[in-house]
């Protein structure tokens, strides 16, 4: 098991982050994550706290853009990035469903019916 981003807090001011990746040493790293991520995120429910999940990550990235040095450049850089995965993911979902798969999508907290995926 790897560790993809550990967010801690300890007190009101002492917010502390980990991950057991290095992008320095291999920045494809960063594309593998974002991949099986947005994979895992079509593909199964998270437990049932997916809303607070992606409220979470939403505050990251919201923080990280509040810090920025460019925000106007980093922003672009999300729409062209998360632009080009939507792209695939949407071309994998309709190849997956050409040869006979089918996709089932929930909304958050919505349990499935004991189906397996």
């Amino acid at each position: 098991m790897k560790k993809i981003l550990e967010v801690l807090q300890y007190g009101d001011m002492d917010i502390r982050f980990n991950t057991d990746f290095d992008p320095a040493k291999n920045q494809e790293v960063i594309v593998d994550v974002i991949a099986r991520v947005a994979f895992a995120m079509t593909t199964r429910l998270w437990g049932g706290n997916e809303q607070a999940v992606l409220a979470m990550i939403r505050a990251l990235a919201i923080a990280d853009l509040s810090v920025s040095v460019n925000r106007k450049q980093m922003l672009k850089h999300f729409e062209t990035s998360s632009e080009a995965v939507a792209k695939t993911m949407t071309l994998a979902k309709e190849e997956f469903e050409r040869k006979g798969g089918r996709v089932i999508t929930f909304g958050p907290g919505i349990m499935p019916n004991g189906q397996k995926s």
